[in-house]
């Protein structure tokens, strides 16, 4: 039998063929490009895509911080909707949180059950302009298996550790692995030596660059110690190569099982524990060393927003809320090693199962080491990107730790002219 459509029957089909197209997106999202999280961003986007009928565009990005911050500032200058969904370091909502929406109608009571401290740090200005994704903070990775070999305990203090890494090497090189190295980490001039070089001065009591009110206290003795120190490692227990090292090259190295210590984030635990690993069971994660005023552990993590110039806010907000939910943080967790930013998922047996390190995490997390973004603001980038720069000429030898510190105040009050 075949229907027949009178016209006010045929426009009324028409306009709801309309409106149901009109209701499918395209949301372009910049996921994450180290380890593991483009695949598991890709997955959780197709997921929710068929959920909702709309589709995701995924879009390549730099790996370094820097790169990334300074892609988007040319997006929000021109006002682009070329990017929906963007991913925020943590130190960033403070820097272009102007560019982005208000989560809060979108997050509701949601935002209450992550830690408050970064839903703290995501709020500008009473606007909630990003999500918590997963958080960071430094950790020290070793081999187990070679400290029980060589009799070491795991290293407390930077005096401790130098001394069994060097062991460790020594060690090992006589055995026959003759490029085998004590210890890899961040050593490229990039937003991950500010990481690094921040948890050396803190820990010997050089403080963090900049204090809480805004005064510039970096060029004291404990910050030129710290820094000289870290120069003694380069061509002993770390490699020269190490000083153009990112956050996937040290773990490249630890990972073939050729390094006996690596500073690196959560995220290579599940990529060390997996089957073409060649330290696989034989990793072990603790805090980071500590100095004169204890162990630090700079915090790191990123977030997800909406850009104010997405012509699908609400279908973007959506995603947002999606990706950052407890159901897909407790997945990225076990699989992928990811911190959770909701507090309830360090008790959580499955979480705890797939890593037993996340047990102690939770107090380091807690007790993390914050950069000086929010009381350097919009100058940010230049302030860790001149520590970054004077860090890295005090370890390729260009200069010792007493000058670096005393040009880098010199440098940084320039940056401030009178306020950040």
């Amino acid at each position: 039998m075949t229907r027949s459509f009178t016209p006010k029957l045929l426009a009324g089909a028409i306009l709801m063929a309309c409106a149901g197209l009109a209701q499918a997106a395209t949301i372009t999202i910049s996921c994450g490009t180290v380890g593991q999280d483009y695949e598991f961003c890709k997955r959780a986007t197709d997921e929710w895509a068929r959920k909702t009928g709309n589709s995701v565009k995924l879009v390549s990005i730099p790996t370094a911080p820097s790169d990334i911050l300074g892609l988007y500032r040319k997006l929000f200058a021109a006002k682009s909707s070329d990017m929906d969904v963007v991913t925020l370091d943590v130190v960033w909502p403070g820097m272009i949180g102007n560019h982005l929406i208000d989560l809060t109608p979108y997050a509701k009571d949601e935002a209450k059950k992550h830690f408050p401290a970064i839903i703290a740090n995501n709020t500008v200005k009473g606007k909630l302009v990003a999500m918590p994704w997963f958080t960071e903070a430094g950790m020290l990775y070793y081999r187990k298996d070679l400290l029980e070999k060589y009799k070491q305990p795991v290293p407390k203090t930077w005096e401790e550790f130098a001394k069994t890494a060097a062991a460790i090497q020594e060690g090992e090189r006589k055995a026959g692995n003759n490029d085998f190295q004590g210890y890899v980490w961040q050593g490229k001039a990039y937003e991950g030596l500010t990481c690094n070089a921040l948890e050396w001065v803190y820990s010997d009591g050089g403080g963090t660059i900049v204090d809480e009110q805004g005064n510039i206290t970096i060029n004291n003795e404990h910050a030129a110690k710290a820094l000289d120190t870290a120069r003694g490692w380069i061509g002993t227990i770390s490699p020269q190569g190490v000083l153009n090292y990112a956050e996937e090259d040290a773990r490249g190295v630890f990972q073939n099982g050729k390094a006996a210590f690596m500073r690196n984030w959560s995220y290579a635990w599940a990529l060390a524990q997996g089957a073409d690993s060649r330290v696989k069971d034989k990793v072990g994660v603790t805090t980071m060393p500590g100095g004169g005023k204890g162990q630090a552990a700079t915090l790191g993590g990123w977030q997800l927003s909406v850009s104010k110039y997405s012509k699908h806010p609400d279908e973007a907000a959506d995603l947002v809320m999606y990706l950052t939910s407890e159901r897909e943080q407790k997945r990225r967790a076990i699989e992928g090693s990811f911190n959770p930013t909701y507090p309830a998922l360090y008790e959580d047996k499955e979480v705890l199962a797939a890593n037993p390190f996340f047990t102690n995490l939770y107090q380091v997390l807690q007790n993390a080491l914050p950069r000086p973004a929010t009381v350097t603001g919009l100058k940010y980038n230049e302030v860790s990107q001149s520590f970054w720069n004077a860090t890295h000429e005090v370890l390729s030898g260009r200069t010792n730790g007493t000058d670096a510190v005393k040009k880098l105040e010199g440098r940084l009050k320039q940056v401030k002219r009178n306020k950040w």
